[in-house]
């Protein structure tokens, strides 16, 4: 074998999924066979594409227990299909219960955005979160040390999203027919593996108007 096929060779991976297979079947010997025959997930996670931040193994949940997207710097956008798509097949088809939108502290993307860094292509995606950046300024504080900006705009972005979820058609037809819908607001630190809320959770129509400007309060203080 030479080097460069040694290189090439991910047969650890095939066997770091063997033994999780097995760990899986010895626990549930049905688990794979009850899997197969359907998904029904309560959840729709949104959440940042970064490596370190996966969302069954931060809520603890196997398989078939989330539905996820996953984009850098965790962004909605109104006119992604990618993302809509995602959205209308998790609510109208799986019929999630709670839509959980987190980003991350340190996020790259986000940070990119705050620094006016030139990153590339993806230069063009993160102008979402720089537009999150213009719209909330006030709330980052200038004075403020570079990394606590930036841990401000990462959840002052998970807000803006989380606000886009609401707005879009398809959230707001599933609420106009009734349909159980809670979208969450949740941020995650990397430094301490712990997942936490931020102040904004939408289960109705009426919400945004009504717990928004609770949640932009926090940041004047």
């Amino acid at each position: 074998m030479t080097d460069q096929t040694k290189n090439n060779n991910l047969e650890h991976l095939f066997e770091n999924n063997r033994q999780w297979a097995r760990a899986i079947l010895d626990e549930n010997p049905d688990f794979f066979k009850k899997l197969s025959s359907q998904q029904a997930p309560e959840y729709l996670w949104i959440g940042c594409s970064d490596s370190r931040v996966p969302a069954n193994e931060l809520l603890g949940l196997l398989p078939g227990d989330v539905f996820v997207h996953r984009n850098i710097a965790n962004v909605i956008v109104h006119s992604d299909l990618n993302c809509l798509s995602v959205l209308q097949f998790a609510i109208q088809l799986l019929k999630v219960k709670h839509i959980i939108v987190c980003g991350h502290y340190g996020c790259s993307g986000v940070h990119a955005a705050l620094t006016n860094r030139r990153i590339g292509l993806a230069d063009n995606w993160l102008r979402h979160v720089q537009d999150v950046h213009q719209k909330h300024g006030r709330y980052l504080g200038e004075v403020l040390p570079e990394r606590d900006r930036l841990d401000r705009l990462c959840e002052l972005n998970v807000i803006e999203q989380a606000t886009n979820v609401s707005q879009t058609t398809i959230v707001q037809e599933a609420w106009e027919r009734g349909q159980e819908l809670a979208i969450h607001s949740w941020i995650y630190d990397v430094k301490d593996g712990l997942l936490r809320e931020l102040d904004l959770t939408l289960a109705g129509p009426d919400d945004l108007q009504a717990k928004l400007p609770q949640s932009m309060a926090r940041y004047q203080e």
